[in-house]
């Protein structure tokens, strides 16, 4: 057994760090740079010395916002693709899944496609991350052409030519597979993940409204033929199955969802595809699914060539707070005791940054079961502990109490401490109430889908995350009308109906809306980035990002932050890219100290994460600015890349 454990730890010592990119022309072959989704830039042309040289090389418009006439697509529509580069060729993907191929050097069109997405149907979000490609690295030998794969909001898997924007004619039915078969009305918003000829995918869709949602099933492909190889659903229902006794109740087997909305990341050495799962339906109350229930809110390590559990590990138990694991997991390689070993970065809402091995799911800092409140609703059974993690520490608020309270007057300040004092609120894992609960960090962040990205030279993790509280409340269905005659600010708030269950969700922010906007209720910052020295598990350092109130009649509004999506970009210049704030501000920081060093005002604000390649010695980021309609940003349809001169 010794002998067994020794050598294992020596091949995860000699294990070498994630690189992309091969010869002069250094590439971003995946949406997270490399397969494993560390988004770091093997690049080092642009420097904190010369960062401030930074100009805009090229930019392309999209055309998008044609596309938004006569439906409703801009109030869901958000530009969040982060590009592809490889063979000098950029491919991307607006919201309504029109596939657009640029040249990387000058940005012209190459070609477009456009799947022709019906936009007047009930998308939950109207978004597209971006597309995959094949071949990748870790496929050898093969002489077949380039493929683009698009995954769509209305549910189809499509497969075109890297070189002309057709599809392929003989992978599935003239080049799509329809996701929807056997399934539902599901969504995909996150490209799929290919390791070797297998491509994996997840889905999307709304989990408030009603109790038996469709199966949030993960299922792969062959990459030629579109045959399905495997599916995996992450609500077991198999009776061998031992996560099924972690979901009881005469309804439990109609829960839906539990999907993998956000990005996948793969391990094409180990043959792992990392799963980030979800709450199950409906997100805030779980009477139906009483128990821990095992597979949702996890990381879960599937083999990629089979379909296979090699491990899980839950981020939440019984899931209360739409605390969906909304980031990509970050495969990186960390050092602990003087051992280089394979790990997976999860960075939660909740805050919680988890380092697991990777090829056992076994937490590599040390994380404990705490007590957490329990449910005062009729029906629920809010889980008695919660996982903690002691390193790193988590990030973001956990606890806000009327101490906290803030407005820009005096009278704003009051409004805001009654608030806070009539809600229950026991610190993290407060369960929903009948009389409104604080959730914190909200179900918008911690670490939101813009996830971490790691710098493998420094050692550092990056992650931009929300500040912001959530009010939660539930309401026995036939109080509903009678409640929101009461008060005004309930017919304001988000409805969540969750048919099949006693009670109606309603979901607000600790923010007031008046003539000037959002009032915050709670003190700045209310967005910052931040890094974690993955050496010791300790916070490096943490800087606000971005503002969200006028710097020119509020002077310290530049110190404090903004709701932010889209995450970052490190380059091995030293630099961290990232703009998701509010103020539409694309910058630069010192990775080593978070100092802002650059900024640019894009033509609209980029709820994105950027990414960086190199031609013919020139190095350049980019990045989609095409705003956010959910968050009221004005919308735009571009694609802005930055060089030296």
């Amino acid at each position: 057994m010794k002998i067994i454990f020794f050598l294992f730890l020596f091949l995860s010592l000699t294990q070498p760090d994630a690189v992309f990119g091969q010869g002069n022309d250094r590439e971003w072959p995946a949406y997270g740079g490399d397969p494993g989704g560390m988004r770091h830039a093997a690049l080092s042309h642009i420097t904190p010395d010369n960062v401030n040289q930074l100009k805009v090389a090229w930019t392309y418009r999209t055309g998008e916002l044609e596309y938004y006439r006569n439906n409703d697509a801009a109030e869901k529509a958000a530009f969040e693709a982060t590009p592809l580069m490889v063979e000098g060729v950029l491919y991307l993907s607006t919201p309504s899944n029109r596939v657009i191929a640029l040249d990387a050097v000058s940005g012209a069109e190459k070609w477009t496609f456009d799947p022709k997405v019906n936009l007047k149907e009930d998308y939950s979000e109207i978004t597209s991350r971006g597309v995959s490609t094949w071949p990748g690295p870790d496929v050898v030998g093969n002489n077949l052409e380039r493929r683009i794969y698009l995954a769509t909001i209305d549910g189809r898997m499509i497969s075109l030519s890297a070189a002309t924007g057709k599809p392929i004619s003989d992978f599935g039915k003239k080049g799509t597979i329809d996701l929807r078969k056997g399934i539902g009305p599901i969504s995909v918003t996150s490209p799929p993940a290919i390791i070797g000829n297998t491509l994996i995918t997840g889905t999307s869709m709304g989990d408030n409204q009603r109790l038996n949602y469709e199966r949030g099933v993960v299922r792969a492909y062959d990459v030629l033929t579109g045959k399905l190889k495997w599916s995996w659903d992450p609500i077991p229902r198999a009776a061998g199955d031992p996560a099924r006794a972690t979901w009881i109740g005469k309804k439990a087997a109609q829960t839906g969802a539990a999907n993998a909305w956000s990005i996948l990341s793969v391990d094409p050495e180990r043959d792992l595809v990392f799963i980030p799962t979800t709450s199950p339906s409906p997100d805030y109350y779980g009477g139906e699914r009483i128990g821990k229930n095992e597979y949702a809110n996890s990381i879960v390590a599937l083999r990629a060539s089979t379909g296979e559990l090699v491990w899980h590990f839950q981020t939440v138990h019984h899931d209360l707070w739409d605390y969906d694991n909304a980031a990509q997991p970050a495969l990186i390689n960390v050092e602990r005791n003087g051992l280089k070993l394979p790990a997976v970065a999860v960075g939660t809402k909740m805050g919680h940054i988890f380092i697991l091995h990777r090829e056992t799911g076994k937490p590599l800092f040390r994380v404990e079961e705490r007590p957490v409140p329990r449910s005062e609703v009729p029906g629920e059974q809010a889980y008695p502990t919660q996982p903690f993690p002691i390193l790193p520490r988590p990030v973001g608020p956990q606890h806000i109490s009327v101490a906290d309270a803030w407005g820009l007057t005096e009278v704003e300040r009051e409004i805001a401490e009654n608030r806070i004092a009539s809600l229950r609120n026991e610190g993290p894992f407060t369960p929903p109430s009948l009389q409104g609960t604080m959730v914190t960090p909200s179900n918008a962040g911690g670490v939101h889908w813009g996830g971490v990205t790691y710098d493998p030279e420094r050692k550092l993790l990056i992650t931009n995350i929300n500040r912001l509280v959530a009010v939660v409340r539930l309401i026995p269905r036939e109080k509903l009308k009678e409640e929101e005659g009461k008060n005004e600010a309930l017919l304001r708030a988000e409805t969540g109906l969750q048919e099949g269950t006693p009670y109606v969700l309603k979901r607000d922010y600790l923010f007031a809306r008046n003539e000037s906007g959002l009032q915050m209720q709670t003190k700045p910052p209310w967005g910052t980035l931040l890094a974690i020295d993955m050496n010791s598990g300790e916070l490096k350092w943490e800087v606000p990002l971005g503002f969200m109130y006028d710097p020119q009649t509020y002077p310290e509004a530049v110190n404090w932050g903004s709701i932010n999506f889209g995450g970052a970009l490190t380059t091995a210049g030293g630099l961290t890219f990232v703009a998701a704030s509010l103020d539409g501000f694309f910058r630069a920081f010192d990775t080593e100290t978070g100092e802002l060093l650059w900024q640019n005002q894009l033509p609209a604000s980029g709820q994105s994460t950027p990414m960086s390649y190199q031609i013919d010695k020139k190095q350049y980021v980019v990045i989609s600015a095409g705003g956010h309609g959910k968050l009221g940003t004005p919308l735009g349809d571009y694609v802005v890349a930055y060089a030296l001169e």
